[in-house]
């Protein structure tokens, strides 16, 4: 048969859907990340079970099979000893003469409006190992970033 008439699928023109991109790296969480991890999972979930419509229902287990994947991949970061900055550390800086409140959190978590930065940033990867006191030159964008205080993540967000 020719394939001028050939039934095409209705699936045929739509758009390809790919996986959620996972993150690169590990998977590096608080226990506030941790939580929200699984209270994310726990939520899709019920969607899933309750979800009758099939293509709602196809994109519902696309994004829990990526919550499936970051809560299976998940690793738990010890608290920090807050003698230099590292992950799961909120730490009190000194930017171009603004004081500045961070925390250093998972990729999951991070929430830059609310000061919660992913330990890939730019900014937390240039103070990860700073003591307080010290003062880091970042070259011609910024002046200089001076650490002020150091303490681990409250658990509670």
């Amino acid at each position: 048969m020719s394939v001028a008439f050939r039934r095409e699928s209705d699936e045929e023109h739509m758009e390809p859907r790919f996986e959620l991109p996972l993150p690169p790296g590990p998977n590096l969480v608080t226990a506030r990340g941790l939580a929200l991890t699984l209270a994310a999972l726990d939520g899709v979930n019920a969607e899933v079970r309750d979800e009758a419509d099939p293509v709602k229902l196809a994109e519902l287990k696309r994004t829990q099979r990526y919550w499936q994947t970051r809560a299976a991949t998940a690793e738990l970061a010890p608290v920090p000893s807050g003698d230099a900055v590292a992950f799961g550390c909120r730490v009190t800086l000194d930017l171009n003469g603004a004081r500045r409140v961070i925390d250093i959190v998972g990729d999951d978590e991070a929430e830059p409006s609310a000061g919660r930065l992913a330990f890939s940033a730019p900014l937390a990867r240039a103070v990860i190992g700073a003591e307080v006191g010290e003062v880091l030159d970042l070259g011609e964008r910024l002046e200089a970033i001076e650490i002020i205080a150091i303490e681990a993540v409250p658990a509670e967000g």
